[in-house]
């Protein structure tokens, strides 16, 4: 028998759940790409990414997914041969940094761990080994969507600092921004990138770059330098050179209506209600972790995000959690990927979420658990809620 007829809940890092305001405002025709709602949405989608990243800089739009968005960062401030230094915390700055790689980049990786983040000491001791300043920047995550841990930027920047080395701070907020503080000035980022489809609550396919005067700097002697990422181009008064060619008109109309969701809230308020879910979601799982399958992919609750928990699954298949889940109660849980492939599940809990619906998906797990017969602690989905109370 299936329980999951009816609208069906997305509990994976990425895509998530769409807003039904987002989705409406999609449903538009197309307009002339020179048109004055056109180029007019443009530049009110861009002055805005600059509220959402803190930011005094410049912001750039790409019809790309976060991996675009990562070699539109890299290819308009690095050379080839240029050293850079990637911060391990799990999979996603490892990624960063082979794409890098392929583009002619010399890549260095920071040795750090899936289960917790990276440490500001051994960047510090790193980089005060680098007496030449071969290394043009440092790459990291603020968050790691495989792993779940989040990393302290200000403390990665200080540590930055420490050494007095100028090496550019390069920072992925794609599991992060919409779902947990950034201050791109005031913490000292020069290029931050994110992406629509997750706590920015658009359709896949948008990837956002921000860059600071040290960045557009680096910018004027880059040579990976590409037609299509190119900031110089971006940045003519023509308006249809902000997309290099003709724009995806409804992605922007669904980021332009997101992002009204987004300011309505509030972003403060928006990295409160993250923080809640994700309190009530470690609640759900310590409770469980009392069988002795789940446990915690980050042992220490200060470094789990906001934004996604992975689960380890000692001794059982977690497809046969994410499977039920998705099958018998319609919600799709993030699998394990990299070093979790096959030992972990995730939740996701960012972006369009509502307390209801994430104790939808906790009740999914714990059902899935109970059917299945995988020994766990009981009362996940009431500890859950009491976590909530106690917030409210």
């Amino acid at each position: 028998m299936t329980l999951a007829n009816g609208r069906p809940l997305l509990a994976m890092p990425g895509p998530t759940n769409m807003p039904d305001r987002v989705l409406q405002a999609m449903m538009r025709p197309a307009e002339e790409l020179a048109s004055p709602s056109i180029t007019g949405m443009t530049d009110s989608i861009l002055a805005d990414l600059k509220r959402v990243f803190r930011t005094s800089g410049e912001t750039f739009i790409y019809a790309a997914n976060g991996h675009g968005g990562w070699e539109a960062a890299f290819t308009n401030v690095l050379s080839r041969g240029d050293k850079v230094l990637v911060l391990a915390s799990g999979r996603f700055a490892i990624g960063w940094g082979e794409m890098a790689g392929m583009m002619g980049a010399d890549v260095e990786i920071l040795p750090g761990s899936w289960r917790e983040a990276v440490d500001p000491a051994a960047l510090e001791q790193r980089l005060r080994a680098d007496a030449g300043h071969a290394i043009k920047a440092v790459m990291t995550v603020q968050i790691d969507t495989a792993s779940g841990v989040v990393n302290d930027i200000p403390a990665i920047r200080r540590a930055i600092d420490a050494a007095g080395h100028p090496a550019l701070l390069m920072v992925d907020g794609v599991a992060s921004i919409g779902c947990m503080q950034f201050e791109m000035d005031s913490w000292g980022v020069d290029v931050a990138m994110g992406a629509s489809q997750k706590g920015l609550m658009g359709s896949p396919g948008l990837a956002f770059v921000a860059a600071n005067a040290r960045a557009l700097e680096a910018h004027q002697s880059a040579d990976m330098r590409s037609g299509y990422w190119d900031w110089t181009g971006r940045l003519t008064g023509l308006g249809y050179m902000k997309h290099c060619g003709t724009a995806p008109e409804h992605l922007l109309f669904g980021q332009r209506a997101a992002l009204d969701m987004l300011f309505e809230e509030g972003l403060e308020a928006i990295w409160a209600r993250h923080a809640t879910l994700a309190a009530a979601t470690h609640a759900a799982v310590e409770a469980w972790s009392a069988g002795g399958v789940l446990g915690f992919g980050v042992p220490e609750a200060a470094q789990r995000a906001p934004s996604v928990t992975a689960v380890l699954t000692q001794g059982v298949d977690p497809a046969i959690i994410t499977d039920f889940a998705r099958d018998v109660c319609g919600v799709s849980l993030g699998l394990g990927i990299g070093d979790y492939a096959g030992r972990a599940f995730r939740i996701a809990h960012m972006g369009h979420l509502s307390a209801g619906a994430l104790l939808g998906v906790l009740g999914a797990v714990e059902l899935a658990l109970q059917a299945k017969g995988i020994p766990h602690g009981a009362g996940g989905v009431t500890a859950a809620i009491a976590s909530l109370a106690k917030a409210v």
